[in-house]
Order: structure tokens, then C-alpha cells, then sequence
């Protein structure tokens, strides 16, 4: 959108009560009056318990704004909402106006109690509403909503800088120097200046020309205003559809509290402005506006407020608590899981614990230790690990799907970008940002660059994102979950390289991920005619409306259960199971070290503080599915049951141990070596190819290899596909 945040604007000026002749504007006033009354009568005797009245209380604790549910005042008068709602840029400043006068009286009792004789100063209150309505869609707010008040919701996508708007511009004539104000329209809107002075000339004194007057921005009176992009959630946008975004107007109190990334639920002004150098201003098209919406009531979404016990019917609750109280809960949950997958149950019970996650804590000295769990799926082709991100995206409350050579670091993380006409620097979120308190599932992790990859490292560990561009320092929030899916380098997982040469991702990387799974095509007779058989009856029942409409309502299900357990539990360890955790973690590194010191080598994914916190997060993701604020040993046992079929498993694959040197490996390095001169390059296909057509054995070859690069006598480049010699 051209110009987006630019105030530079043209409006008609409208009267603010319709009138005709005398009788007409007495009538306007009148009903005004009445209006007013009503409001301040709201605001003085409003009760929400007996004698407990809130918004009196509210404004003599906050006057600066306040904060008016319209449920409240449907309750005290059913006139009043909508009016609000259909002429809100009307009856909103007489609302403030109501607000204004009895703080003023309020403020006086408190004073002729005190014996003060002081006038108390009252500028301004700022009326902010907020309603329990259901949000309209970005993609239907068309011309019939005009100038009507809307609730909407969206994830913020960029903000721009504080500016001064002008409420009343001070004008000076060039040529009497009589001055006058003139009042500016709320939000994108400008004012209207007057052609000619109303000043009468004296005899011989000339009259003042067209267009006399000057701007006195000193003397002009201003508020605070600030722009932000808003943009459809994820979830919300259509397949195949680029998501709609919509230009905010905030002001006063507002401003400064907003950054990119944020989830919002709003409600605000339809409005419509013409920007000063959009494409639309030319002959032909004076008529044609830009929509916005001038904000006047702003709520945060989180996972504290946004799934609460307000969005969950007390039937729900019963249910949800039924649920959890099964002795097979966990099993029942595990079961939804990609129902269309055959087998693969671990993966299944570690997609269940991301879903619900572990609790996030905040540490007395400022660390926040993330509750997120990551999961990255390594192995062979077909093996439905694009699956499982897929279900995941359809189920996690809040989930941004993304592939890996498809994505880079700031479309990951976050990007500056420079408005073309203010030329002003903002920040606009990517898909870790747009995912905040849910999931990003990263499909061909493998194919990512690897400057990419790293752009994430903070985001997986410490759930934020510094930004450090064109003199913008910020960091921002990226409390999400990763599910990553990747191909070993050689596409295939080959049992005979070593567990360093199938996970071919750096340390770093690897350490951040809290479960690891190798997932390999095993070729087993048995095996393969149960998938067949279960593949086959997936692809007859699919298309069929009851079983259409049974998933979908499991589905919806699971994510309202999920939504659910992650607002109201937030489990910590048992003193028996923090004991048990502490033994296994000691364990672990100590088989570590042990088979460190066998083989000579360092294990492919380091057991490090990091997978002992990974232990507790999937402890408390186990309690949480039970609705236990407590996470027990039997937890502990099933979370190190976990890591020990993922993690430590993909440690231990491939060949860990020191290769046997056999007559025919010897003669096979020798055979390397005659072809490959020192410092010289090859394709590890071709070298393969050419040495299998003089009747070598493929396996004898890559054995020899791996002899050869643990003595660091070749290495590989190029995602190992190119073998360079070094001795």
C-alpha cells in the first residue's frame, strides 16, 4: 500500500448532527443533551455488584482513559450501544465529553472534602471499548460498513514511528493578522482550511486576499499518532490466497504499546482516506478512497487471554475434564494424532507433546526458560514426515507451515523494509514472528542455506529475534515450537556412514532441537502388506461426507482441547520425579563419554543441559495432557522413554564404531588413492560408479572412505557430494 503511513489527507466536511433550519438544530442539540446525560449517568451509577461502581472507581485511579465494555452498556441502556455502533465518530467524542465532566465533578467532592479550593484540571479522557462479539473477517469489511464501528482480528505486521497529529490547527491571517482555529477530523483525517479571511475591512483598508491564511504549528494543539499494519492470522487466510492486510490509525494513549508480531483483537472506525501520492489520485478517480480503520479499543491476544475461560462453554470444561481424568488419556490423545499415518508411534507421541508444550518460566534474574518443544524428523523419503508437519499446521491453535529452500532468514525471522513514500525504515515480522505462541513447521530443513539456518538459532533457544538493521535496534518475540522435516545429504539414510555423515547439520543446530527421530523405509515384507493394506483403506473412505465430517470434528476437538490444557495448566516436577530426571541425565553422560572413549569419536547430537531441559519440557507436556498440575516420576519415565527412541538412538546410528580394515577395504583405499591425487577433487557418485565398474563392491568402497576421512585423509564439501584429498 502506497504511502501507508503517511497523514497527508483530504476529506468533505460533514456535520456532526444533521440538521434543517432553526428547529433542526434545536432538535440536534437537544438530543445531544440527552445523550450526554446518558452517558455521564452510565459512567456515575453504572453497578456491576451492589454499590460497586466500576468505572466511577476506574476514572479516579486512571484519568487519562477509560475503559467501557459495551455489554455493560447494553445492560444500563439499550440505546446508547447503537448509537455507538452506527455513528460512532459522532456520539464517541460526547461519550469522552460525559467522561471529561465527571471526572471534573468527581474530583471537586474529593476536594470540598479535603478543603482544597483548587478548579481540578481535566483535559482530556479517552474512551477505549471492547466488546465480546466475534470478530468479522478482514476479507468482508466492504463499503456498507463505512463509518461504522467493526471488530476485527489480525497479527500485527509492521508499526511506524510516533508522529504529532494536529486536533485543532492554530490558522493566522498574512494580511489583518486576525487568528482563528480549525478543528481537524480524528484519525487519517486533515482539516479543512477557509478561502477567504472574515475579517471586515475598515474604509481604505484593502481586503484581505483568497487564501490569507497561514499555519501556526506552535499555537496548533496535537496528539500522539501512530500507523501499524495489521494482518490476517495465518489460520485464517484461504489456500492458494496471499493474506489481506489492513492500515490501523492509533492515537493518544494507544501509541507505543504495539509491536510487529502481535496478535490483536481490535475493535475501530471503518474509515476511508486518500493518501496525498496514491495511484488513485488522478482525474478520474478523486472519488476513490483507501479503507483504514481508526482504532478506539485495542486487546492483546496471548495464550493467557486469548483462549480463556470466556472462549470455552462450561459444557467444554466438563467434557475436557472428563477427558483428562481417563486412566488412557495420554493413549486416546496419541490415537488423534495423524490418525492417516500407519505406525511411526513415537513420532506420534512427540508431535502430542509439541502440541501441548511444556510450561515457560521466569526466572527471578530476568531468564525466561522456553516451555516450546522442537522436534526435528531425519530420514528417508516417503516416510510421511511432510505428513505430520501438515497435520500439525491443521491442529496447533496457531501454526505457520514454510519449506526450507522456499524460506530465508527474513522471511524466518524479520526484515526492514523502506515505505516508498515516507522513506521511513519498519519492521515487518516473518514466519517465526507471525507464529508467535504456536508452531512453525519448516518442511526440507536440509535444503535451507546455511546462513539461514542459523538466522533461527536464537529463535529456537532464547524465543526472540534481535534485529540490528538501518539504525532500527529491537528484538522481538518468537515463542513458537519448531517441526522440522529433513533428507540425509545423500537423500537416502545410509546405514553404513556414520551418524555425522547422516545428520549432516551443525552442532548448534542439532542441540536446540529437544528430539531428534531417524525415520528409515524398512523394507519388510510383513511390514509393507500392513501399510499397503492401510494406505488402500485410507484412499477408499476418504471423500465419503460421514467420514469427512468425523475428522473434521476430531480435529476441532483436539485443537480445542489443546487450546484448553495450554491456558490452564502449567505443571511443574515432583520432588520424586526432579530425582529420577537428575539420575537418567547423569547416565546419559556417562554412556556418552563411554562410548566416546571406544570409538575415538565425539556422538553425532551432543547430550548436553540442553537435553535434560528437553526431559522436563516433555515431563510437563505428558501432565498437561492430563490436566496435572503435577508432573509425577511416572512422566519422567515415559519422557526418557522418548528421548531415548529419538535422541539418543540418532546418536548412536550408523557406523559409530572404528571400521575393521579388511584385505579388500586396503585394496579398495589403495584403489582411491591411485585415482585421486593429492589436493584433487571428485564427485564421491562418480568415484563410487568408476571404481564399481573395475568390480568393486559399493559398500567395500564407502567403508573404505570412512576409514579414510576418520584418519582426515579426504574430506568432504558441497553437502558431502564432492570428496576432496588432503594426504
Amino acid at each position: 500500500m502506497s504511502g501507508w503511513d503517511e497523514g497527508a489527507v483530504y476529506y468533505s466536511d460533514q456535520a456532526q448532527f444533521p440538521n434543517s433550519g432553526s428547529d433542526g438544530a434545536a432538535t440536534a442539540a437537544s438530543s445531544r443533551h440527552t445523550i450526554l446525560q446518558k452517558f455521564k449517568e452510565f459512567i456515575r451509577n453504572f453497578e456491576s455488584k451492589k454499590n460497586v461502581f466500576p468505572y466511577r472507581e476506574s476514572l479516579i485511579h486512571n484519568s487519562k482513559s477509560l475503559l467501557v465494555h459495551l455489554e455493560d452498556l447494553l445492560a444500563f441502556d439499550a440505546e446508547l450501544p447503537s448509537l455507538l455502533r452506527s455513528s460512532p465518530a459522532d456520539y464517541l467524542p460526547l461519550f469522552e465529553t460525559a467522561a471529561v465532566e465527571v471526572l471534573r465533578s468527581l474530583r471537586l467532592k474529593e476536594q470540598a472534602e479535603s478543603g482544597e479550593m483548587k478548579e481540578p484540571e481535566v483535559r482530556e479522557v479517552q474512551i477505549l471499548l471492547s466488546s465480546k462479539e466475534d470478530p468479522v473477517s478482514m476479507r468482508s469489511l466492504g463499503a456498507q460498513y463505512i463509518s461504522k464501528l467493526v471488530k476485527i482480528a489480525g497479527i500485527t505486521i509492521a508499526a511506524s514511528r510516533v508522529k504529532a497529529k494536529a486536533t485543532y490547527v492554530s490558522l493566522v491571517c498574512k494580511n489583518c493578522q486576525s487568528t482563528k482555529e480549525v478543528p481537524c477530523r480524528p484519525g487519517l483525517g486533515g482539516a479543512i482550511v477557509p478561502r477567504s479571511c472574515d475579517h471586515v475591512p475598515q474604509p481604505g483598508e484593502e481586503p484581505c486576499p483568497i487564501d490569507p491564511w497561514m499555519v501556526v504549528p506552535d499555537k496548533s494543539r496535537y496528539v500522539d499518532q501512530q500507523t501499524l499494519k495489521l494482518q490476517e492470522n495465518p489460520e485464517d487466510v484461504p489456500t492458494g490466497e496471499l493474506p489481506r492486510n489492513m492500515l490501523l490509525s492509533i492515537d493518544r494513549h494507544l501509541v507505543q504499546t504495539i509491536v510487529p508480531g502481535t496478535r490483536l483483537t481490535l475493535i475501530g472506525i471503518y474509515s476511508i482516506f486518500q493518501a496525498a501520492n496514491s495511484s488513485n489520485n488522478h482525474r478520474g478517480a478523486v472519488a476513490v478512497r483507501q479503507p483504514y480503520i481508526r482504532v478506539v479499543g485495542i486487546e492483546e491476544v496471548n495464550e493467557a487471554n486469548s483462549q480463556g475461560h470466556a472462549a470455552f462453554t462450561q459444557e467444554e470444561i466438563e467434557e475436557f475434564k472428563r477427558f483428562a481424568s481417563r486412566i488412557d488419556a495420554y493413549e486416546a490423545i496419541c490415537s488423534k494424532i495423524a490418525p492417516s499415518i500407519f505406525g511411526e508411534e513415537n513420532v506420534k507421541k512427540a508431535v502430542a507433546c509439541l502440541l501441548f508444550g511444556g510450561s515457560r518460566k521466569n526466572l527471578p534474574d530476568g531468564v525466561k526458560l522456553r516451555g516450546d518443544i522442537n522436534v526435528l524428523l531425519l530420514g528417508d523419503p516417503s516416510t510421511a514426515k511432510s505428513q505430520f508437519l501438515k497435520f500439525v499446521e491443521k491442529t496447533a491453535p496457531i501454526a505457520v507451515y514454510t519449506s526450507g529452500k522456499g524460506s530465508s532468514a527474513a522471511g524466518l525471522t524479520a526484515s526492514v523494509i523502506r515505505d516508498s513514500s515516507s522513506r521511513e525504515f519498519y519492521l515487518e515480522g516473518g514466519a517465526m514472528v507471525l507464529a508467535d505462541g504456536g508452531v512453525v513447521c519448516i518442511d526440507e530443513f536440509d535444503k535451507m542455506r546455511p546462513e539461514d539456518r542459523v538466522a533461527i538459532h536464537e529463535a529456537m533457544e532464547q524465543q526472540t529475534i534481535s534485529i540490528a538493521k538501518a539504525g532500527i535496534t529491537t528484538v522481538l518475540n518468537s515463542r513458537t515450537s519448531v517441526l522440522a522435516a529433513a533428507n540425509p545429504p545423500s537423500g537416502r539414510y545410509d546405514d553404513l556412514k556414520t551418524a555425522q555423515e547422516n545428520i549432516d547439520l551443525q552442532t548448534t543446530i542439532l542441540s536446540r532441537f529437544d528430539l531428534i527421530f531417524i525415520v528409515k523405509d524398512r523394507r519388510d515384507y510383513n511390514r509393507d502388506k500392513i501399510i499397503a493394506s492401510h494406505i488402500i483403506k485410507v484412499h477408499a473412505s476418504a471423500g465419503t461426507t460421514a467420514t469427512d465430517s468425523r475428522v473434521s470434528k476430531e480435529e476441532n476437538w483436539l485443537k480445542r482441547y489443546i487450546q484448553y490444557c495450554r491456558t490452564q495448566c502449567h505443571p511443574r516436577l515432583s520432588e520424586s520425579a526432579s530425582n529420577r530426571l537428575q539420575n537418567e541425565y547423569v547416565r546419559f553422560r556417562q554412556d556418552m563419554r563411554k562410548q566416546a572413549n571406544e570409538t575415538g569419536e565425539t556422538a553425532a547430537v551432543p547430550i548436553t543441559v540442553r537435553q535434560l531441559e528437553a526431559i522436563i519440557r516433555l515431563s510437563e507436556a505428558l501432565a498437561k495432557m492430563k490436566l496435572s498440575h503435577v508432573a509425577t516420576e511416572a512422566d519422567v519415565v515415559e519422557a526418557v522413554n522418548l528421548f531415548k527412541v529419538s535422541t539418543i538412538e540418532a546418536a548412536q546410528s550408523g557406523i559409530n564404531q572404528q571400521v575393521t580394515l579388511t584385505p579388500e577395504i586396503k585394496q579398495a583405499e589403495a584403489q582411491i588413492k591411485r585415482r585421486i591425487g593429492i589436493g584433487m577433487r571428485i564427485s564421491e557418485r562418480k568415484l563410487i560408479d568408476e571404481l564399481s565398474r573395475m568390480g568393486m563392491n559399493e559398500s567395500i568402497v564407502r567403508r573404505a572412505l570412512i576409514v579414510m576421512h576418520q584418519r582426515d585423509e579426504i574430506e568432504y564439501k558441497h553437502e558431502r557430494r564432492i570428496i576432496v584429498r588432503k594426504l
